[in-house]
């Protein structure tokens, strides 16, 4: 736990594509780690929209980015487009690495791979980019939430918040964590037991799965490029 005394600056990746819960999930709660300020960070502060159209904008460009003492990561479709950009993974690099702590959701797991800074951590994403975790050199672990010492790994899009509330207890306490859970009313109860490929009906999974059939597959080839670039072995493609 970080002393309360200790200011904390909180800075999130906002890129085009986003999947928005990846972002506004967490968001509601580091937003509201007491005694620290939350920032948005882009390539630009032009606004951009998420996968399904939502408009977001960033407070300010990645250079004027301070040392975050917390980094969170989010995915979405558009990250495929950053998986090669120099100065994106730059950026992640060197904020990763003053960082107390780091944070992905969903396929922002990817990025941190394409940055070279998942070999050997216990890591989780999306389940339709779980199978590309050891491309990058990670230990892939089929949990919604995977926390590697001050690195925490949070699954699919929704996994986003209860990251973000280990990520809480950890820096502040399970008391604050648990206070920002209570006014949020954070207690869901879903409507149907299909939230992962393991619960969700055989006709239900295949028809997901051929949904992201091509985005899968374009994650995949480039994710076979970036793990050439690292020096990893991959199996031959299928």
């Amino acid at each position: 736990m970080v002393p309360h005394d200790t200011h904390l600056q909180i800075g999130s990746l906002l890129f085009e594509g986003i999947d928005q819960i990846d972002l506004t999930g967490p968001f509601e709660v580091l937003s509201r780690i007491p005694n620290s300020t939350y920032r948005i960070y882009g390539k630009t502060t032009e606004p951009v929209r998420d996968l399904k159209g939502l408009r977001l904008t960033p407070d300010a460009v990645l250079a004027d980015a301070p040392p975050l003492d917390v980094l969170h990561v989010p995915g979405g479709f558009g990250q495929e487009a950053l998986m090669e950009d120099v100065e994106v993974l730059d950026w992640i690099r060197k904020q990763a690495g003053g960082a107390h702590s780091v944070f992905s959701v969903c396929t922002g797991a990817l990025l941190f791979g394409a940055a070279g800074l998942l070999r050997g951590r216990r890591a989780t994403t999306h389940w339709a980019s779980f199978h590309l975790l050891p491309f990058f050199g990670a230990i892939p672990v089929n949990e919604r939430v995977v926390i590697d010492g001050d690195w925490v790994f949070a699954a699919g899009v929704t996994a986003g918040i209860d990251g973000a509330l280990r990520l809480a207890s950890i820096l502040r306490g399970d008391e604050v964590a648990q206070s920002i859970q209570l006014y949020m009313a954070y207690a869901p109860e879903p409507p149907f037991n299909s939230g992962t490929p393991e619960t969700a009906p055989a006709a239900v999974l295949a028809q997901t799965r051929q949904s992201a059939a091509a985005i899968t597959a374009r994650r995949e080839a480039t994710a076979r490029r970036v793990a050439a670039k690292l020096g990893i072995e991959v199996p031959a493609a299928g």
